[in-house]
């Protein structure tokens, strides 16, 4: 269904999400966000906002075929173009879990209970699993909203979509 629209109508389509985010991330002083894909919600402006702001803004980096890892984000100089064209951040690695307040994931769908249909390759379900204190926001466009999203055994759902 993304495939209907152009990338300034997507990017169109993120300001609502991004002012449903706003209230959410309030108090969070770490913040794990993501470098969006054409095809996912902008959040572009909603990360320089944190920024500078002062929070601590952690971006996830694939690092092989089963792991990601977490790289600080100050600003446009922390990233490079990797694997495929994405872009990638390539700022200090970040290791201090518990201190994470707030994830927020991306994804091809969300249902309202959280259940979240991903790229496939479970990196987030995995990162998620092995630090359930983190207070997971789902993201995704309005249309992207489904009524079920089918749910397998290592699956993990987020606490609210926005």
């Amino acid at each position: 269904m993304k495939r209907q629209f152009s990338q300034h109508q997507l990017a169109e389509l993120s300001l609502p999400v991004i002012e449903r985010l706003r209230p959410l991330l309030r108090d969070a002083a770490t913040v794990m966000l993501y470098y969006p894909l054409p095809d996912e919600v902008d959040i572009r402006m909603l990360i320089g906002e944190l920024v500078g702001q002062g929070r601590t803004i952690l971006l996830p980096r694939v690092t092989g075929d089963a792991t990601m890892e977490l790289r600080r984000y100050s600003g446009e100089g922390d990233l490079c173009k990797g694997a495929f064209g994405i872009m990638e951040p390539v700022g200090e690695v970040f290791t201090d879990y518990d201190n994470i307040d707030v994830a927020v994931i991306p994804a091809m769908a969300y249902d309202a209970e959280g259940h979240r249909l991903g790229r496939g390759r479970g990196y987030y379900d995995r990162f998620l699993a092995a630090h359930p204190h983190i207070y997971k926001i789902g993201v995704c466009f309005d249309f992207q909203q489904v009524a079920e999203v089918p749910v397998g055994v290592h699956d993990v759902s987020v606490d609210v979509v926005a």
